[in-house]
């Protein structure tokens, strides 16, 4: 795993995070191009990160003025892009090393849940390229249909 570095201002948020939900963050990305704060829990404390009904993130949000979204650190690459892109939305995960090196991961979903799980502007897609290759060096997060031959039904995030 390579080392991740964290600004003063994500270490401010992490610990703003922690004192509030009581939930251990293990990371924080500040991601101004999709004006939100993505944490990454510790396994287990999704629950008490969120709060009943939402209460705990939504004082959080208030706060940080941005939208948090929180994912559920997994050692497993696999389940970590489930847990990043929707896990009940998921038929498939595959990580593959491709011949120059690069890992690649592929999500294989049902084609009418496929925009749902991309997000609004590529968002659910652009998170998981990002923390999958922070965390995994995988270079690329392909989304796809079962159908794998039908080139209009991928989403390609390169990073």
């Amino acid at each position: 795993m390579t080392e991740i570095k964290l600004t003063s201002d994500e270490l401010r948020l992490m610990s703003l995070f922690q004192s509030i939900t009581s939930a251990t963050a293990r990371d924080c990305i500040v991601d101004d191009k999709m004006d939100r704060v993505i944490f990454v829990v510790n396994k287990g404390q999704m629950g008490l990160a969120i709060g009943k009904g939402g209460s705990t993130i939504k004082q959080l949000q208030n706060m940080v003025a941005k939208k948090i979204e929180l994912v559920e650190f997994s050692d497993d690459p696999a389940e970590f892009i489930r847990n990043m892109l929707n896990a009940d939305m998921i038929n498939d995960v595959r990580i593959s090393e491709r011949g120059d090196g690069t890992k690649q991961a592929v999500v294989t979903v049902d084609p009418r849940k496929k925009g749902a799980v991309v997000g609004r502007e590529g968002r659910n897609a652009e998170k998981a390229r990002l923390l999958a290759k922070r965390y995994f060096q995988i270079s690329n997060v392909l989304i796809v249909g079962p159908e794998q031959g039908n080139s209009s039904n991928r989403v390609n995030m390169n990073g």
